[in-house]
């Protein structure tokens, strides 16, 4: 004896069940297993039994073999095996706009359906001395725009004609098989791009794309404090919808911060090395250097300074996006080296050794690592 579930008990409905009534529990049961829609975690099995079930019971001949014999009859109705497969069309019963949203065929009409142009990126370089303040920036650019010959249409005069592919409705049926099951689903005419009309006669200008290249103005505001990968939107100003229906898209302007010949950036701080001498570093000394800012920015070197010390001169640095503060400039003091010393600089420094140099280089080592330590 066959271990299949009664087809009726699948469905859920009574014997005497009319074609309505099959076909309403199985678009029930559908909703609910449909393994592209479920998170039943037996929603494949329990999709394929349903389909299974009225597939024989929907047909009047296989019905009545069904109601004599069972699932053991004489030819056997056997599931996947015994028939070969059943052949359901899951889109007239659940009708289009129900079925593609399961495959992202979208639920409404042809009328009602816009398209959107693809968003363009363009990346624009700065200074970094631009980014102390809001940058306003105007330039030209080479962009698509709807063509003015044919309106964005694509055609001649804006004159279009019904698509042989898809008789004007805009979409076609596909046949996809799932195992033993053929479904159908509807998707756009690749033809007419969902239109349903194709020009009569294709734009020379165009070529039939309904967008041409023009040099564009366009202006934006960069906003202080910027780093490299931001990324500004100007609404509408991307690439038209195609064939002249729908929104055009965005235009992105990616900000690309230039190298800074000394700063390196952290967020908000800026950090520079500077070279001095050993004489600055014992008896102090102030050195003046242009800024980003355009004033000049004061670093004071405190006597007895060691190389490798770091000083920090505060709101010198980077305003951040929000405005709310600036950072910081932090100056790394680094021992300058000559590449070379005369006989009088050689004579001085051995002079000076004996003053300079650590009495005891264990005792040194050991306090500068407690130093570095803490």
């Amino acid at each position: 004896m066959s271990s299949k579930r009664d087809y009726y008990e699948v469905l859920g409905v009574s014997k005497d069940a009319s074609e309505s009534d099959l076909k309403n529990a199985f678009r029930r049961l559908a909703r609910k297993y449909h393994p592209d829609r479920s998170q039943e975690p037996d929603a494949d099995s329990k999709f394929k039994e349903a389909q299974e079930a009225y597939a024989v019971l929907n047909d009047s001949q296989k019905r009545a073999q069904y109601d004599r014999f069972g699932h053991d009859g004489p030819q056997g109705f056997g599931g996947f095996g015994g028939s070969g497969g059943f052949n359901i069309n899951i889109e007239d019963l659940f009708g289009g706009d129900f079925f593609s949203s399961f495959f992202g065929g979208g639920g409404s009409s042809r009328s009602s359906r816009r398209s959107r142009g693809n968003d363009i990126l363009m990346r624009h370089a700065v200074e970094l001395s631009s980014l102390v303040e809001d940058n306003q920036i105007e330039l030209e650019a080479d962009l698509p725009t709807s063509c003015k010959s044919c309106e964005g249409t694509g055609a001649v005069n804006g004159e279009m004609i019904t698509c042989s592919t898809c008789n004007g409705q805009g979409r076609v049926r596909k046949v996809v098989r799932t195992g033993p099951f053929q479904q159908q689903i509807i998707t756009d005419c690749e033809d007419c791009s969902g239109r349903g009309k194709i020009p009569k006669s294709v734009c020379r200008d165009c070529g039939g794309t309904g967008k041409t290249i023009e040099s564009t103005k366009i202006r934006f505001t960069i906003p202080a404090g910027s780093e490299t990968g931001t990324r500004l939107r100007m609404r509408g100003r991307g690439e038209p919808a195609h064939n002249g229906v729908g929104e055009s898209g965005d235009l992105l302007i990616e900000v690309e911060v230039l190298e800074h010949p000394w700063f390196e950036r952290n967020n908000t701080d800026l950090i520079m090395s500077l070279p001095v001498g050993y004489s600055d570093l014992v008896l102090g000394r102030t050195v003046t250097i242009e800024h980003i800012d355009g004033a000049p920015l004061d670093i004071k070197i405190p006597k007895n300074s060691n190389s490798g010390d770091t000083i920090e001169i505060k709101r010198r640095g980077l305003p951040s996006m929000r405005g709310k503060y600036r950072g910081d400039v932090i100056v790394l003091l680094k021992l300058f080296m000559p590449k070379k010393v005369n006989k009088l600089v050689k004579k001085q420094l051995e002079d000076m050794r004996e003053s300079t140099s650590p009495d005891n280089f264990m005792e040194a080592i050991k306090h500068d690592a407690k130093l570095r330590r803490r």
